[in-house]
C-alpha cells in the first residue's frame, strides 16, 4: 500500500501538508488539496485506522445509553449485544466503549443513567432517545459540549445528531399491510394492538401502524381495522379478558398487527383454537417471539436486525472519531421477513457471536 511520504514525493509537497489533506485540516491552498486528493483517489490511498490510532497514543470514550432488557422484554438485548461485539473489536484501536442501560418505563432512569454517561467525559455518545422533552435536555447539553452523537433505533427529528440507525417504520409496517393482505385476502378485518404509553412518543409504533394502513389505502383495497390498546402487558388474564372480549365483538378478525416486539405475549393470549383461524404479524427476533414462530402461533416476524443496529453504531462513531468520516445522515436496517423455514438462516451474525460466547 502507498505511504504518505510517497503521496507527498508524487504531488511535491511536504508529509505534513498530505496529512492535513487526509484529515481535512485547514492550512492547504484549495489548488493544493485538490491535487493532493486526486493523487490519494488514484492510489486508492486508505488511512491504517490501527497504526494511526497506536501512533497517536489517543484513547477515546464512546458512551451507549439504550433501555435495558428483561425476561419480559428481550428486545434491548439484541443492540446490546452487537455493540458489545463492536466494542471488542474497536478496543484495539483505542476505543474504550461504556454502555450504561435505563428502564424504558423511567424518565428519572433515563435521566440519572445520562448524568453517569455525562460524567465520565465521552468523546462520543450513542443514544436511543426515548424520552423527547429529556432528550432535548441530554442533546442541549451534547452539544454545548460540542460532543457528536448518534441516535440508535429510534429516529427523532429536529436534532443535530451526526446520524441515525434503525429501520424505517414506516416501510416496515407498509410491508406487514402486504403481508396481511396477502395471507388474508379483501375485505377483512384485522386487530392492531399496542401498548398505551403516556410516557414517551413512541414514533416507531406510530410510523408502523401508519405504514400498514397506508399499503390498503394506496392500492385502494377494502379493508377494516380494530384497535386494542393494553395499559400494560404484565397482568396476562387481564390481555386475554380483552382479547376475548374483541373477539366476541368483532367475529369476522382474521388477521392481528402487533407493532412492536411483545406479538408472542399477544399470541399466548389467545385461545389456541382460535388462533389457528387467525394469522399474526410482528416485529423483532426475540427469543420468545421465535418460539411462537417455530409453532406456527406467528405467521410472520419482521426483523430489523437490532444486533446489527448495535454494531454498526459503534464501528460508525469508530470511524468518526479515528478517521472523521462522516457517516450518512439516516442509515436504514433492512426489512427482513422471517418464517419458520427461514429462520435458521437469518442474523448469522448475531447467532455465531452468541455460540462464541457460550463456549
Amino acid at each position: 500500500m502507498i505511504t504518505i511520504k510517497e503521496i507527498a514525493e508524487i504531488a511535491n509537497v511536504s508529509v505534513g501538508t498530505v496529512d492535513r489533506v487526509i484529515h481535512g485540516r485547514d492550512g492547504v491552498s484549495e489548488k493544493t488539496r485538490e491535487r493532493v486528493q486526486k493523487i490519494l483517489e488514484e492510489n486508492n490511498f486508505k488511512i491504517n485506522i490501527l497504526a494511526r490510532s497506536l501512533a497517536m497514543k489517543k484513547k477515546y470514550n464512546l458512551s451507549v445509553l439504550i433501555p435495558d432488557f428483561d425476561a419480559d422484554n428481550l428486545f434491548w438485548k439484541s443492540p446490546l449485544l452487537g455493540i458489545s461485539k463492536a466494542a471488542e473489536e474497536v478496543l484495539s484501536f483505542g476505543i474504550e466503549v461504556n454502555k450504561f442501560t435505563f428502564n424504558q418505563l423511567d424518565k428519572k432512569s433515563y435521566l440519572e443513567n445520562f448524568q453517569k454517561l455525562i460524567d465520565g467525559n465521552p468523546d462520543a455518545v450513542i443514544l436511543t432517545p426515548l424520552f423527547l422533552n429529556e432528550t432535548k435536555i441530554m442533546v442541549d447539553l451534547l452539544e454545548k459540549r460540542e460532543i457528536p452523537y448518534i441516535f440508535l433505533n429510534i429516529e427523532m427529528n429536529g436534532f443535530k445528531n451526526i446520524s441515525f440507525i434503525g429501520q424505517d417504520s414506516y416501510k416496515g409496517g407498509y410491508l406487514s399491510g402486504k403481508l396481511m393482505h396477502l395471507c388474508t385476502g379483501k375485505d377483512a378485518t384485522y386487530l392492531i394492538t399496542d401498548i398505551e404509553s403516556k410516557l414517551y412518543n413512541n414514533n416507531v409504533i406510530e410510523g408502523r401502524i401508519r405504514g400498514f394502513n397506508s399499503y390498503f389505502n394506496k392500492n385502494n383495497i377494502p379493508f377494516n381495522s380494530v384497535s386494542l390498546n393494553f395499559e400494560d402487558l404484565t397482568n396476562l388474564e387481564l390481555v386475554k379478558q380483552q382479547l376475548t372480549a374483541i373477539f366476541e365483538i368483532h367475529t369476522n378478525i382474521t388477521g392481528i398487527l402487533v407493532p412492536s416486539s411483545r406479538i408472542s405475549t399477544i399470541s399466548n393470549c389467545i385461545d389456541s383454537e382460535k388462533l389457528k383461524n387467525l394469522r399474526l404479524i410482528g416485529f423483532d427476533t426475540t427469543a420468545q417471539n421465535v418460539a411462537y414462530l417455530k409453532n406456527d402461533k406467528i405467521t410472520f416476524l419482521i426483523s430489523q436486525k437490532s444486533f446489527n443496529q448495535g454494531f454498526k453504531s459503534v464501528k460508525i462513531m469508530t470511524d468518526y472519531l479515528i478517521q472523521n468520516t462522516i457517516p450518512q445522515q439516516k442509515i436504514y436496517s433492512p426489512l427482513e421477513i422471517i418464517t419458520k423455514e427461514n429462520l435458521e438462516f437469518s442474523q448469522q451474525d448475531k447467532w455465531h457471536y452468541l455460540e462464541a460466547k457460550n463456549s
